[in-house]
């Protein structure tokens, strides 16, 4: 019975979750970047802080790698990342992206579970593709990831005061801690 109760908990959990994330957005538009060359988005990308999920919380070392397939015309979406700490329990998601844009190939859908797909807004990126800042429609959760395990504080704050702007609410922004050896 214990499995039952579990397995009825992760669905309500997860409804919950999906319910929040899809919610109608009464705020303006987000600002998105003008155009994203996606062979140049892809690779590696570090957490540096995000608005997290329930499933990041406590996520340490979170890493997001992303992998054009050309046969699906879909980027395969690799998250993963440590619990709670650098020597912590690894901890590995998986999702699919479908580029909802492709004049911008600023807006995508992702769907970590089928059917579902979420927006992902691609609202800041740096011009050598250093940095990135990723959105969702309702302002909820938001990722600040970069090519380096670390941003220099003057970057930082200046990606701080973009969000701002953008209706992201700054005391919810957390520092995903990067330790590696």
């Amino acid at each position: 019975m214990k499995k039952r109760a579990k397995f009825n908990l992760t669905i309500i959990l997860l409804i919950g979750l999906i319910t929040m994330l899809t919610a109608a957005d009464k705020q303006a538009e987000q600002k998105l970047v003008d155009h994203v060359d996606l062979d140049r988005f892809m690779g590696d990308w570090y957490v540096i802080a995000n608005i997290p999920t329930p499933f990041e919380k406590g996520a340490v070392n979170a890493i997001e790698n992303y992998t054009w397939n050309p046969e699906k015309e879909i980027v395969e979406v690799s998250f993963d990342y440590r619990a709670g700490s650098p020597e912590g329990k690894p901890k590995h998601m998986t999702q699919k992206g479908f580029i909802y844009n492709q004049e911008t190939n600023a807006e995508w859908r992702v769907q970590p579970i089928w059917p579902l797909r979420l927006g992902y807004l691609i609202i800041d990126l740096a011009e050598d593709y250093s940095y990135t800042v990723i959105g969702v429609p309702n302002r909820k959760y938001l990722w600040i990831m970069a090519r380096e395990s670390s941003l220099s504080d003057s970057v930082y704050q200046t990606i701080l005061d973009k969000v701002e702007k953008q209706g992201y609410a700054l005391d919810k922004i957390q520092k995903v801690p990067q330790i590696w050896p």
